[in-house]
């Protein structure tokens, strides 16, 4: 089992060599180079656990507004994309009912994320697969900021399925396992 340190590193080294390397999510690089992205490691394993700890990272978002954005990791939760996707839908229904409707956003990330009408092994699956199970919790304000920065955001995602799907899945999921490979020390002369 990966300490809570080693997993922040594995999510950050996947959000600088995948998620950014590959232009996955124009508006990535910036909150890096900021370091105004937060990862919260939860070990819950119980569905409740989680969801109490999502309202708890909500809050403190609200009283840090230096922090852009949180990637909530769940390392021993939501080991089923399906028990996944039934905590996301409780989620969003929190959010809303906790009148946080139209002030956060979720993005969802899975290691077996599988699009609605698409096969597992499509290469397409990979811009929502990480090394862990995660939900992105994104501030609204900032994401209509960035689509109005940006321009047509539509054009984002049959953009990242064709990349993807010319990478291939193989090529795709050896640089998703990379990230569990610790980083070779920048001082090192080999």
């Amino acid at each position: 089992m990966h300490t809570d340190n080693q997993i922040v590193a594995q999510t950050l080294k996947w959000v600088r060599t995948f998620i950014v390397a590959q232009d996955i999510c124009p508006f990535a690089q910036r909150e890096l180079e900021r370091e105004s992205i937060r990862v919260e490691v939860v070990r819950s394993k119980k569905t409740e656990v989680a969801l109490e700890e999502l309202m708890v990272e909500v809050q403190w978002l609200d009283e840090h507004p230096e922090t852009e954005t949180t990637l909530l990791v769940f390392p021993t939760l939501f080991k089923s994309f399906e028990h996944y996707l039934d905590f996301v839908e409780l989620a969003e229904s929190i959010l809303i009912d906790q009148g946080y409707e139209g002030i956060y956003q979720l993005a969802t990330f899975h290691p077996d994320y599988c699009f609605e009408d698409t096969e597992p092994d499509e290469a397409s699956n990979y811009t929502n697969r990480s090394p862990y199970a995660m939900v992105h919790l994104l501030r609204e304000e900032s994401v209509e900021k960035a689509i109005e920065f940006y321009g047509d955001t539509d054009a984002i995602p049959e953009r990242n399925i064709a990349k993807l799907n010319a990478m291939g899945s193989a090529v795709a999921e050896a640089q998703l396992q990379r990230c569990y490979e610790p980083d070779v020390s920048a001082g090192s002369n080999r």
